[in-house]
């Protein structure tokens, strides 16, 4: 043991040594970084189209333009689009020569689709002209028509009904929003009983009119219909048939059901040319991303079941095309990972998709016919994301992102047979050699109840190993998700403890990346057991790391590292302050004002009022006589996930028992803080609390 720690020491000494010319990170270098967007390769695999964000602290000022690149890195990338506003979702025709993708530009009253001819050369034209707006647009094989995603009112069979009955909202004297069913908030919005998010087609022809493909049928009028809620809205996960002539795509019918029930997403499909939708998939759970093998002869979907559990991995479903039959899990058990984006070779022998793992997100590769996955590239540090292959290229040509918590993610041509990756892009390759940070350090520890727990350490700029550092404990939300070797905004490891701290991140149990059992183990322990874990990796961390100083330790998190936060603040006083961001407090009255509530009723094991153990005895607000920790709260008023009143409960709390307690509150912010100034405040209120109770 001591020769390991005197190896530790002398790597730390030279690694500080090289350090020594570079510079700490900054909010204005994090923030003002180029931003690249997941790629689109052409389908015949030489080319690759992805979006980069020039941000700015006045969102007025920040810009996002696409750019295209040699797929064999034999030029350097430029950009083709040069307009204010941003484009998105950008597809490729499926001869290569053009590009389609949605944009609001002069003249839109909302986005729009564009084509942009990149053999030919010239300016994008428009090709919709819808007053609800376009996005997601897809290429129909022949390239003669495009499928989009457009949120339009209920009732409306056209775009004139379209326009009118947004007049008479606009006109309506009353203002008021009436709802009969759950859910009625989504994150940060108020769910719009009036639309819904709809299909169109719309031929790529002079004059040609986009077609509603759902308009007036049985299925949208159903009570609980609605497609995917993400943070930004609602959508739908569709896809052209093989042959062009309908479209494959995942709904609910069952929404309204979501206070009592785990709601269902079913597969439909219907005619390119309209009509009454078909069920054509059924299961206890829900299907989502779509895609056909290049032979037409599959379809792959993403299933995740309904079954009780909190937590269920994703995994990879395959159908005969057209019969449906010979239903067949492609990543079956005991391969005990989520499949998380997925591609097809074009030889249609292997399914490349990405899998978190052990705080690193690597790429697996599977026989499309089904299989045991093994990993195709599995990185030293870092993760993948956004993986796209070529569909009609010979070999396999498949691009993606790749960064880390020290290196900004850049767009890669991957090459599954070296296992290795190289840089199409290097928008900020030289500005992050630059900055005086450090790939974190891993280290593992055993539970009493024999569980293994990942953790990551982050050291601070400058560092010195014969010195002694506070520790901050970071704590990740979800609860189903993990700390990584990536880059956050939000939180970011290197920016935290650019003071002079060590970071600590703890995979506490309820984390991915380490198998559905270990994930569903917070199932009826929802802050006590994980808590323990994070308490348990400081002490394991302080006995490994003699830099740290065991005398300050701090910790704080958002969301559900802010619930854990809370509950930290009600169990110990080992911490000399606390961060909580978006935290509960109170599970009774989360429960009552969330945008969701059945998981929450299955994490207790029953509805509030039955009192189960979990209500009474892992419910923060019930132990604020022992609130004890000075505490810096935070919360977004348009936050709906952990609304308000979480925050203002605590506050009360926190103040009522005298403990040193400071308030912010967000006006315009939600579950994040996303505006640029906003965030840099933060974090200089984070180290300013931390420094008050640590110096």
């Amino acid at each position: 043991m001591k020769l390991t720690l005197r190896i530790l020491c002398a790597l730390l000494i030279a690694t500080s040594a090289l350090a020594a010319d570079k510079q700490p990170l900054t909010h204005e270098t994090m923030f003002l970084m180029d931003r690249v967007a997941s790629p689109a390769v052409s389908p015949n695999g030489k080319w690759v189209v992805f979006s980069v964000t020039d941000p700015a602290y006045d969102e007025k000022e920040q810009t996002s333009d696409l750019w295209i690149a040699p797929a064999d890195a034999s030029a350097k990338p430029r950009r083709i689009t040069f307009t204010k506003a941003g484009e998105s979702g950008a597809v490729w025709s499926p001869d290569s020569r053009r590009l389609a993708f949605s944009a609001k530009r002069e003249g839109d009253d909302q986005p729009q689709i564009y084509v942009l001819d990149i053999a030919g050369g010239g300016e994008a034209q428009r090709v919709t002209s819808v007053s609800t707006g376009a996005r997601n647009p897809q290429f129909r094989e022949d390239g003669n028509a495009i499928l989009f995603v457009s949120n339009t009112f209920r009732n409306a069979l056209d775009d004139e009904a379209n326009q009118k009955a947004a007049k008479e909202l606009k006109d309506r004297k009353v203002n008021v929003r009436v709802y009969e069913s759950f859910p009625i908030r989504n994150w940060d919005r108020w769910i719009d009983t009036d639309r819904h998010a709809q299909l169109f087609v719309q031929p790529v022809a002079p004059g040609a009119k986009a077609k509603n493909l759902l308009a007036g049928t049985k299925l949208v009028a159903e009570p609980g219909f609605g497609g995917q809620m993400g943070t930004s809205g609602e959508g739908i996960d569709a896809e052209w048939s093989p042959d062009g002539k309908s479209v494959v795509f995942a709904v609910t019918t069952a929404r309204n059901t979501a206070a009592y029930a785990e709601v269902a997403t079913d597969l439909y499909r219907v005619s390119a040319e309209g009509g009454e939708p078909e069920r054509i998939v059924h299961g206890e759970g829900s299907y989502s991303s779509p895609q056909f093998s290049p032979d037409g002869r599959t379809l792959y979907v993403a299933f995740n079941p309904n079954n009780g559990q909190l937590y269920n991995h994703d995994r990879l479903i395959a159908f005969d095309w057209p019969s449906l039959r010979n239903r067949r899990v492609i990543t079956p058990e005991p391969f005990d990972r989520s499949v998380g984006d997925y591609a097809i070779t074009a030889d249609g022998n292997t399914i490349y998709f990405t899998a978190e793992d052990a705080g690193l997100v690597k790429i697996y590769s599977v026989p499309a016919a089904g299989g045991t996955p093994n990993v195709a590239i599995a990185p030293e540090r870092g993760v993948y994301s956004g993986i796209d292959i070529a569909s009609d290229a010979p070999g396999v040509v498949m691009v993606g992102l790749w960064g880390s918590s020290v290196n900004p993610a850049e767009l890669v041509l991957i090459d599954p047979a070296r296992k290795t990756h190289r840089n199409l892009t290097e928008f900020n390759v030289a500005q992050a050699a630059s900055i005086d940070w450090q790939p974190p350090q891993h280290f593992w520890f055993t539970t009493p109840d024999g569980l293994r727990v990942h953790n990551m350490i982050v050291l601070p700029p400058a560092f010195d190993p014969n010195k002694k550092y506070p520790l901050f404990v970071l704590m990740h939300g979800g609860p189903f998700n993990m700390w990584s070797d990536s880059i956050s905004l939000r939180w970011n490891y290197h920016l935290l403890g650019k003071p002079g701290y060590v970071m600590l991140m703890t995979n506490y149990r309820g984390s991915t990346g380490f198998g559905e059992g270990f994930a569903r183990k917070i199932m009826g322990d929802p802050l006590r057991g994980p808590a323990n874990d994070i308490n348990m990796g400081a002490d394991e961390a302080i006995k490994r790391y003699p830099f740290i100083d065991a005398s300050r330790q701090v910790a704080g998190g958002a969301s559900y590292g802010g619930h854990l936060a809370n509950w930290l603040e009600a169990t110990t006083t080992r911490y000399k302050a606390l961060i909580s961001h978006a935290g509960l407090i109170n599970l009774e009255s989360q429960w009552g004002t969330s945008d969701t509530i059945y998981h929450r009723e299955l994490m207790a094991g029953g509805p509030v009022w039955e009192q189960g153990s979990v209500w009474r005895e892992q419910n923060p607000i019930r132990f604020a006589a022992n609130f004890k920790t000075p505490m810096l709260l935070s919360v977004g008023e348009k936050d709906f996930r952990v609304p308000l009143n979480q925050t203002l409960e605590n506050w009360s709390a926190l103040q009522r028992q005298r403990v040193p307690s400071k308030l912010l509150v967000w006006p315009e912010e939600n579950h994040w803080i996303l505006n640029g100034e906003n965030s840099r405040f933060f974090y200089h209120q984070v180290w300013e609390w931390i420094e008050r109770w640590v110096k």
